[in-house]
């Protein structure tokens, strides 16, 4: 798909990998929805794309606020074409504890954001893009979803985030076969470990850690890299029902 006059919402877009990758989307041509928030600053980030932007407060779990935030963006574009999804959180903590076992409403938490708010959106973004005419390529859309390599190589500590990360990668492939008929093709990225503003306050020698875990390049992963990938996903049609590690070969240790 090409991403010149295209329209891309995107979850999380007001920080981190999801700023990065409304700015380079933007920088090809395409208008921006961005949804995060109402205390984001993605706000900010889409007054910086003029007229070409929007900004749709909204929390990925509530049927209602996406569903909305979709109607905004269609009122404002027209048409989606393309949903990037990289709203999420991370928590830690172990099955048990001193204190006693994991609180299931934390773990639940993880889930509804990480997993059921990345589909929230799929399904409410998907249904406004099977209306949309397709291209030449008979493509009407593209998904891009944000999983981890936690999905793989969850570390102590990192149940709750493991799971709901391992769900988006499970449902790549079918949500891909269930779209294809309609012409949206639906790929995940499982970045490592990126510098995003969840490892932002990390003191330098854990940070010094992490980067000697990541065989190469030894360095933390920039959300420019992520947003590379991310539109190469949309610009090659072939891509589809796929999960792509994006991690310098990490494989990550139980700690």
């Amino acid at each position: 798909m090409n991403l010149k006059e295209a329209v891309a919402l995107i979850t999380g877009g007001g920080s981190g990998l999801g700023e990065a990758t409304a700015r380079e989307f933007f920088s090809a041509g395409a208008k921006i929805s961005i949804l995060d928030l109402p205390s984001s600053p993605g706000a900010k980030v889409a007054q910086s794309f003029g007229d070409r932007g929007i900004f749709c407060p909204a929390d990925v779990g509530s049927e209602k606020e996406v569903a909305q935030a979709v109607q905004n963006t269609l009122s404002r574009f027209g048409v989606i074409n393309i949903l990037v999804n990289c709203a999420g959180i991370g928590r830690a903590m172990r099955t048990i504890t001193k204190e006693g076992p994991h609180p299931l409403d934390l773990f639940s938490k993880v889930i509804g954001v990480n997993l059921i708010g990345t589909f929230n959106a799929i399904r409410l973004t998907a249904a406004a893009m099977a209306k949309g005419g397709a291209n030449t390529d008979g493509e009407r859309g593209v998904i891009v979803n944000t999983a981890s390599v936690a999905a793989y190589d969850g570390q102590i500590g990192q149940a709750a985030y493991s799971a709901s990360k391992g769900g988006v990668v499970g449902m790549t492939l079918p949500i891909a076969r269930d779209l294809a008929s309609v012409g949206i093709r639906v790929c995940t990225i499982a970045p490592g470990t990126f510098e995003t503003p969840m490892l932002a306050g990390l003191p330098d020698p854990a940070r010094k850690a992490l980067e000697a875990q990541i065989p190469f390049p030894s360095r933390l992963g920039r959300p420019s890299e992520y947003a590379a990938l991310a539109r190469h996903i949309v610009e090659n049609p072939m891509l589809n029902g796929e999960t792509i590690r994006l991690d310098g070969a990490l494989r990550m240790p139980p700690r």
